[in-house]
């Protein structure tokens, strides 16, 4: 019994990071996010899964303000979402994303996109920006492409660069928005390991994927999503070895095969 209690304690310890309170989001005449309680402990994975238009993509886009909500409230670190200008931009220094597609800058170097954030929105020192962003760049396995252009690069190693992009800005919190569907079958795992460590080294990670694989084994908490709604939330033995809902569980049957 005393273990439970010191996890508890523990999480309660280092607080609760990302709060999303009653959210709702509206596409027009679509209820994309209905009544979104979600709440992300500091050096929680949580995995966010669900059928195509369930609102995963939605839910990870409001936490930085990417899409803006039109009800409830979401806090990180304990203050409310920015609505713009320099405080935004602060926020979204401190909420790293990575994308489905890798959004780097073409016409700049490898080691410079790392470094770009660094430069303008910390105002970090030149000399120090680029030490850091070859130490990103080495820690994601990519430190040997500094110097090449994103094209010359593979859609891993890039997806890769991305990575250590975000995490030059020392964010509070990662998320990764189906950081792997544009990938070939054989450079997804390459980025998976990457997201594997940075979970393992207790980065707080909010991640929408299809890779269950990953699910079952970086994620301290499963989020089931359909129609808008949080259906259901578990850890990954629970989720996977018997699912609470009958939504959960049809999608399971779909996408295992095994």
């Amino acid at each position: 019994m005393t273990e439970v209690s010191v996890v508890k304690e523990d999480v309660a310890a280092t607080g609760d990071l990302v709060v999303l309170k009653n959210v709702n989001k509206h596409f027009g005449a679509l209820h994309v996010l209905q009544d979104i309680d979600l709440t992300i402990a500091r050096g929680e994975v949580v995995v966010v899964i669900g059928p195509s238009g369930s609102g995963k993509s939605t839910l990870c886009r409001t936490i930085n303000r990417l899409e803006t909500i039109d009800g409830g409230t979401i806090t990180i670190d304990g203050r409310p979402l920015p609505q713009e200008g320099k405080e935004l931009a602060r926020l979204r220094a401190d909420v790293g994303m990575v994308f489905q597609s890798f959004n780097l800058f073409a016409h700049k170097t490898v080691l410079e996109n790392v470094m770009l954030g660094q430069l303008k929105v910390r105002k970090a020192d030149r000399k120090q920006a680029q030490e850091k962003a070859r130490a990103l760049l080495d820690r994601v396995g990519v430190g040997t492409q500094a110097d090449k252009y994103p094209a010359q690069l593979s859609g891993g190693q890039q997806q890769r660069v991305a990575i250590a992009r975000a995490l030059a800005m020392d964010p509070k919190v990662m998320l990764f928005d189906e950081p792997t569907s544009a990938l070939d079958p054989e450079m997804i795992n390459e980025v998976l390991e990457v997201m594997q460590q940075l979970a393992r080294d207790g980065m707080t990670m909010i991640v929408v994927t299809h890779e269950m694989g990953f699910a079952r084994s970086a994620a301290n908490r499963v989020v089931f999503m359909a129609d808008g709604r949080i259906v259901e939330q578990a850890t990954p033995d629970q989720f996977f070895s018997n699912p609470a809902s009958d939504r959960a569980k049809d999608f399971l049957s779909k996408i295992l095969h095994h």
